[in-house]
C-alpha cells in the first residue's frame, strides 16, 4: 500500500540505492512510475506493506516501509532487490555496490569509488566538512537527521 513517504512514522526501515551515474530526467520519469506501481503492491506473506519511497537528486532510489503495519521479510526484500536489479539492467547502472561514495561537489553531486574517494581525501580534494551521503542509516528518522552530513560526521570520518 503506496503511502505518503512523510505519514510513515520516524522508526520506518529505509533501504537507500544510489546510483553510480545521474539518472537522465526522462528515466527518473519512468522509475517514478514503476517504483509506484511497484511499491503499491509490495507485501510480505500475503499483507500488503504500508509502504512508500523518494526519488532525490536524480541519482538516489528510497524506499520506506512502516513496520507497525507489517514488517517487511527475507521475500519481500529479495523482491525489491530484484525490482532494483531490473533498474540496474535497462539503465546500465550500478544501484547495489555499496562501495562506492556520493558525494556534493557544491551544486554537483558526485560519485566515486572508495578507492578515489580515499585518494581525494588524502590530497584534499575533498575534507570533513565535505557533505557526503550516509547510505547506511536504516530509518526515516536517521534518514532526516544523518543522511546528508559533513564526512567527519558520519562514517566517513575515517579517511580525514
Amino acid at each position: 500500500m503506496l503511502v505518503p513517504f512523510e505519514d510513515l512514522p520516524l522508526e520506518s526501515k529505509i533501504w537507500i540505492y544510489q546510483s553510480n551515474r545521474k539518472f537522465t530526467d526522462e528515466e527518473f520519469a519512468e522509475i517514478k512510475v514503476s517504483t509506484e506501481a511497484f511499491i503499491q503492491d509490495w507485501s510480505a506473506h500475503g499483507t500488503s506493506l504500508e509502504a512508500s519511497y523518494l526519488l532525490k537528486y536524480n541519482r538516489f532510489i528510497i524506499f520506506a516501509v512502516n513496520p507497525e503495519v507489517q514488517v517487511a521479510t527475507g521475500c519481500s526484500i529479495d523482491k525489491s532487490v530484484q525490482f532494483i536489479q531490473e533498474f540496474e539492467q535497462k539503465y546500465k547502472v550500478d544501484l547495489l555496490d555499496k562501495m562506492n561514495v556520493t558525494f556534493k561537489n557544491g551544486e554537483f553531486v558526485a560519485h566515486k569509488t572508495l578507492i578515489e574517494f580515499k585518494k581525494m581525501a588524502k590530497d584534499k580534494a575533498v575534507t570533513g566538512s565535505t557533505i557526503v551521503f550516509n547510505n547506511l542509516v536504516n530509518s526515516i528518522e536517521e534518514f532526516n537527521e544523518s543522511w546528508e552530513v559533513p564526512a567527519e560526521d558520519s562514517w566517513h570520518s575515517r579517511f580525514f
